[in-house]
C-alpha cells in the first residue's frame, strides 16, 4: 500500500460489514487509525480485532445523537484527533407503494439514513473547524439521482444526503474542510445479498448475481470499490474535491443497461440513413 492515509484517524458508521468493513480495512492498510461504529457488537469488534492495534469499536445507534457525538469523541481521547468522518451506516428502509407506506417506517428508515449523516457531520465538524482540517464522506446512492432505483423513503433519504453534502461543504470549505458524497449502484453486500440471494452472508452468490446483471459486462460492484473511493476521497490525492457525489455504478445511471449480455437492441444502436425534416432520409 501508498501510506495514503498515514497518521490520520477515521471514524465509520456502520462499520461491520459491507462498506463500512472494508474501509475500515483498506484505511488501517494506508496506515489511518479507525474508530468503528455499529450496532452489531460481535461484528463489529471482531473487524476491529482483526486490525490490531489500529482500530476500536464502540457501539453507535446513528439514530441517536448521543452515540454518534461519542463515537467522535472515542477518536479524539483514543488517538488524538478526527481527520475523516465516513457516514455509511444504511438499511433498506421502507418498502411499498406510496400509498401503503406506514409513517413510523418512513420516519425510522429518514432517521437512519439521513438524520444519521447530519449527526455525522455535525459532530465531526465541532472537531475539524478549530482543527482547521479534515474530511467528511458520506453514502448516499444512484436512488438519489435517478427515479427508479430504490424504495421511496430511501430515494428521498439519499437525495437529501447530496443536497447536505454541497450546503455543508459551502460552509466548512473556510475551515478547510473537505465534504463529499459517493452514491453506489448495485453492490456485492450484505444488505443487498440479503434482498437479492436471500442471505446476507451469501457474499458469493451475491457477487455472482452482482456480476450477471451489472452493466459492465461480468463485473459487478463490491464493498472494495466503495472503499477505494471513500480512500481516495479522503486522502491528499482528492484535495481540492469538495462539495461532489462520485458516481460509482458502472454506469447504470448513463442508461447503460443491466444483464448486457442478454439484452435486446436499443432503438439507435445500429447504423441507419441520416433522419432530418419530416422524416427524410439521407444528406
Amino acid at each position: 500500500m501508498s501510506g495514503r492515509l498515514d497518521g490520520q484517524v477515521i471514524a465509520i458508521t456502520g462499520a461491520a460489514s459491507g462498506f463500512g468493513a472494508a474501509t475500515a480495512a483498506l484505511a488501517a492498510a494506508e496506515g489511518a487509525r479507525v474508530v468503528l461504529g455499529d450496532i452489531q457488537d460481535e461484528r463489529g469488534a471482531a473487524v476491529a480485532a482483526s486490525l490490531g492495534e489500529a482500530a476500536i469499536y464502540r457501539r453507535c445507534d446513528v439514530t441517536q445523537e448521543a452515540d454518534v457525538a461519542g463515537l467522535v469523541d472515542a477518536a479524539v481521547s483514543t488517538f488524538g484527533r478526527l481527520d475523516g468522518m465516513v457516514n455509511n451506516a444504511g438499511i433498506v428502509g421502507a418498502v411499498g407503494p406510496i400509498d401503503e407506506t406506514p409513517l413510523d417506517e418512513w420516519e425510522f428508515t429518514i432517521a437512519v439514513l439521513q438524520r444519521s449523516v447530519f449527526l455525522g457531520m455535525k459532530h465531526a465538524a465541532r472537531v475539524m473547524k478549530p482543527q482547521r482540517s479534515g474530511g467528511i464522506v458520506s453514502i448516499s446512492s444512484v436512488a438519489g439521482l435517478q427515479g427508479g432505483l430504490g424504495t421511496h423513503a430511501y430515494a428521498a433519504a439519499k437525495t437529501a444526503v447530496i443536497a447536505l453534502t454541497k450546503n455543508v461543504a459551502a460552509e466548512l470549505g473556510a475551515f478547510n474542510v473537505r465534504v463529499n458524497a459517493i452514491a453506489p449502484g448495485k453492490m456485492a453486500t450484505p444488505m443487498n445479498a440479503a434482498l437479492v440471494v436471500g442471505d446476507p452472508d451469501d457474499m458469493d452468490g451475491t457477487v455472482a448475481y452482482m456480476n450477471k446483471v451489472s452493466p459492465l459486462a461480468g463485473r459487478g460492484g463490491t464493498a472494495s470499490d466503495i472503499a477505494e473511493a471513500i480512500v481516495w476521497l479522503l486522502c491528499d490525492q482528492s484535495g481540492f474535491v469538495s462539495g461532489h457525489t462520485l458516481v460509482v455504478d458502472g454506469g447504470l445511471t448513463t442508461g447503460s443497461p443491466e444483464d448486457p449480455a442478454n439484452r435486446k437492441p436499443r432503438r439507435f444502436e445500429t447504423h441507419q440513413p441520416l433522419v432530418r425534416e419530416a422524416g427524410k432520409r439521407g444528406l
